[in-house]
């Protein structure tokens, strides 16, 4: 009974925590500009992200390292600092970025500029950091971001065309901006295919202290919960196709992206929209947040741990201290955190490779999952994955600059 608790547990909080700034900002766009079109992004993303995620918590239960310190003891310290400063600078615009977000839905509310309420978003989060958990990071804050389950909810009460969705599904160029379309599909997949969710949940399965056991525990969060939250996902995408979408309005401010539910709940689907904005990129703040500190401090073999002491973890918890106060500055200085959001997710899509690529060795090493090696069906993922990296790696920048 236990194990089928910490299953549910497990998928709930995936939920509240799959969708982030990136998401539900991708999703708005492409729903309001090409209405279902790009449901196969969505579709793709998530197939190689259940794939990913449970590699990451196998890794953990099996060889007891995270991701971060299982490349730098497999590869060397000289290899893994490609990856870090990569995934450094990525995490510092997605916290800006998902700090923005919490702004945001502030600023709905209140009518008080987003810029106002950056320091204040960001010493809540640093407060919760200091004095929280890492249960209460994992769980408290997921389970509210189940207020997105009203973007589902949407989705039914709007009936969509079920044939139309069904031809979203597959992927098909429009008549017209088509580069645009090509960089709202890269945005997609680099908001899904997020590396810090990868080194935040081996890091996780860490301080939870994992073994082989939760082995079966791993793949049903994995499977079930990110394709839960690629549910809601979609209903973000498919409401904004139904609502926006017929009424010409393009998602280029989170203000248009406010009228979605509003068709459907009235006042109040304003009030949940901003709810939502605000629930899920907080949890998401704390998140990349932590996986910075994570993967600084698994670099140079510091202490590290949201369950210990500050004091007992003093240069683990100097990062993550220091590194929210700056990307809140992004904030400060007026930049618009929808842009950011965009640009930070095709900027993810740029490093996939040097984070995706190890994957192939690590989970065919004997050293580090010994029996538990992949199978030639997560071979062949991690190939494609591999191989879609490099293409979205190469075409994120110009598109940003064409079509972005």
């Amino acid at each position: 009974m236990s194990k089928l608790l910490e299953i549910a547990l497990g998928i709930i909080t995936s939920i509240g925590g799959f969708l982030d700034v990136g998401a539900i900002a991708t999703a708005a766009e492409a729903g309001s500009s090409f209405k279902f079109q790009l449901i196969w992004a969505i579709l793709l993303g998530t197939v190689c992200v259940i794939f990913l995620v449970e590699m990451s918590g196998r890794l953990a239960a099996v060889s007891k390292h995270s991701l971060a310190s299982a490349m730098r003891e497999r590869f060397g310290f000289n290899f893994y600092i490609l990856p870090l400063v990569a995934e450094i600078i990525v995490d510092f615009l997605i916290l800006g970025a998902e700090i923005g977000g919490v702004c945001i839905a502030l600023q709905l509310v209140t009518g008080i500029s987003f810029q106002w309420w950056a320091l204040p978003v960001a010493f809540t989060v640093w407060l919760l950091l200091w004095k929280g958990n890492f249960s209460i990071i994992e769980n408290g804050v997921s389970f509210l971001g189940l207020v997105t389950l009203g973007f589902v909810v949407a989705t039914f009460k709007l009936r969509p065309d079920l044939p139309s969705l069904g031809s979203g599904a597959i992927p098909t160029l429009p008549q017209q901006d088509i580069t645009h379309y090509l960089f709202i599909a890269v945005s997609i997949l680099g908001a899904l295919i997020s590396p810090y969710l990868f080194y935040f949940y081996s890091s996780g399965a860490i301080e939870d202290k994992w073994d082989e056991s939760h082995l079966n525990i791993n793949r049903a969060v994995a499977g079930l919960g990110m394709g839960f939250g690629s549910v809601v996902s979609l209903g973000v995408l498919i409401v904004a196709a139904l609502v926006l979408n017929p009424r010409g309005i393009q998602v280029d401010s989170y203000e248009q992206a406010a009228l979605i539910l509003t068709q459907t709940f009235g006042y109040w689907g304003f009030i949940l929209f901003a709810a939502s904005l605000g629930i899920v990129c907080f949890g998401a703040a704390l998140e990349v947040n932590l996986d910075t500190a994570y993967i600084v401090a698994q670099a140079f073999g510091w202490n590290w741990g949201e369950n210990l002491h500050p004091q007992e973890a003093a240069r683990f918890s100097s990062v993550y201290t220091i590194f929210v106060f700056l990307a809140a500055l992004l904030m400060v200085f007026g930049i618009d955190p929808l842009q950011l959001t965009l640009f930070s997710m095709a900027l993810t899509a740029v490093i996939l490779p040097v984070v995706i690529t190890p994957f192939l060795v690590l989970m065919n090493d004997q050293e580090y999952v010994g029996n538990y090696r992949n199978g030639w069906i997560s071979n062949s993922v991690i190939i494609f994955t591999i191989a879609l990296a490099f293409v979205l790696a190469i075409v994120a920048i110009p598109l940003e600059i064409l079509g972005g």
